[in-house]
């Protein structure tokens, strides 16, 4: 069926499909020319490749996010769908592909061969695949050169479930205690600690961020590492935001930047404003670069020997933190720089909100007054009790008098011996009588007049 003229390469283009007998050509011919008729049929021979290279022309992405995706074009796109035709892939096709590399990275046929065990790929790397897939072939379909996007019924792998690792408070003590030891990279740790702030963002602090006369910093910039080198960017989310800080953490910042006026007046020179808080230069013109800021803590924590290696863990501590002493969720969100208004820290963080839901409803529970319960459907035996105490507190039994036998008082109430046993243990429990084997009753204390 002829269907126009490629855009991309100005031949001539036919729909093509074989078939085993006349009449099922007919029907395949019906339904290839209603696709031309209703525009839905491929408007070019559009590779795989060729959509992702146009989609990223024109996609507005970060420059670290650039690479990332181009990285992951390279190794895992393009080897395998890059040359096929958008026009030939199907759902089935894509969601065997993601699990094949949820099985192992190099698509490997399963058979065992020397020096090589298998790398499943993560769930969030295959759905950012199926992200750049995606995006790539609906920008194809917008712009006319594929009939449908054959990713939108592809299903991505589900998202791992989010497993914050902070350490704990031992294991945070001893962090500070060991970066300490040099005090610029123990400010550098617990600020990370203190506001949960990303690495990026702390790199890119300068001194004129932080407002000491309302004990605030800003968070604006965010410094990001590419292969062109280290560059600055606006935070992830695009917002700026504003961190309380603490007395205690102000105080220490005071002395990290009394310590950069030392160490400039050496040379003569002065702490400008646009400094960085952070720095590995001697004038500090130049930031702390996050990658390295990652690397010193990933060797501090290796040599404590502690659970979790990764600097993320600190801004974990720091939400889990707060989380769990009952600071609401979207005061959370907005120290941390969560975007969605706190929906991303709750699916986090959901363990340590139950944990501190929990000790809201303990906290609850004593401050607001319990009730009375309203009284049950009662037992002969508690009958038996009452008009026993009623006649104990009105006087009628006084301290020293004996009270009728078991037998007598299960023939008066007409009830069992054991019933009238059991009365009388829960006076005897309530202090109210003596009981002694072989002898009755005797009444040993006053009971209280009923409110």
């Amino acid at each position: 069926m002829y269907a126009g003229t490629d855009p991309l390469t100005r031949k001539r283009r036919y729909l093509v499909e074989t078939v085993a007998t006349a009449s099922e050509a007919e029907r395949v011919l019906t339904r290839l020319q209603h696709e031309v008729d209703e525009n839905r049929h491929p408007k070019s021979a559009i590779t795989v490749n060729q959509a992702i290279e146009k989609w990223l022309e024109v996609a507005k992405l970060e420059p670290t996010t650039r690479e990332r995706y181009d990285d992951l074009v390279r190794l895992y796109v393009s080897p395998v769908l890059g040359r096929m035709q958008a026009a030939q892939l199907d759902a089935e096709m894509l969601e065997r592909f993601y699990a094949r590399l949820q099985t192992c990275r190099e698509l490997c046929t399963g058979r065992t061969r020397a020096g090589h065990a298998c790398r499943p790929l993560s769930a969030s790397t295959t759905r950012k695949i199926h992200s750049i897939i995606h995006a790539a072939l609906a920008r194809a379909v917008r712009w006319r050169r594929l009939g449908v996007n054959p990713a939108s019924a592809a299903e991505p792998p589900r998202a791992s479930r989010a497993d914050p690792d902070p350490p704990t408070p031992a294991e945070a003590a001893r962090i500070l205690n060991d970066a300490w030891a040099d005090p610029a990279w123990g400010m550098l740790v617990w600020l990370l600690m203190i506001t949960g702030a990303r690495r990026g963002e702390v790199s890119a602090l300068r001194w004129r961020d932080i407002d000491r006369d309302r004990s605030t910093v800003w968070v604006s910039r965010a410094n990001a590492e590419t292969k062109a080198g280290l560059h600055e960017k606006g935070t992830k989310t695009g917002a700026r935001r504003r961190i309380a800080l603490d007395p205690h953490t102000i105080n220490l910042l005071d002395a990290h930047r009394a310590m950069w006026w030392d160490r400039l007046a050496v040379f003569g020179a002065k702490l400008d404003e646009d400094a960085f808080v952070f720095s590995t230069t001697p004038d500090a013109s130049k930031p702390y670069p996050p990658s390295s800021i990652s690397q010193r803590y990933r060797r501090m924590a290796t040599k404590l020997g502690l659970r979790s290696t990764r600097l993320h863990s600190l801004r974990h501590y720091s939400a889990t933190e707060l989380v769990a002493a009952g600071v609401d969720i979207r005061t959370v969100a907005g120290r941390l720089g969560h975007g969605s208004g706190g929906a991303t820290t709750l699916r986090i963080y959901a363990a340590w909100v139950e944990q501190a839901d929990r000790a809201a409803a303990t906290t609850l529970s004593t401050i607001v007054p319990r009730p009375i319960p309203a009284v049950g459907p009662r037992g002969p035996y508690a009958t038996i009790a009452d008009d026993l105490r009623d006649q104990i507190s009105s006087g009628a039994l006084a301290v020293g008098a004996r009270l009728p036998t078991v037998a007598q008082l299960a023939v008066a109430y007409d009830v069992s011996v054991g019933t009238a046993h059991r009365a009388m243990a829960t006076l005897k429990q309530d202090g109210l009588i003596q009981v002694a084997r072989g002898k009755r009753a005797v009444v040993v204390a006053s009971a209280p007049s009923p409110p």
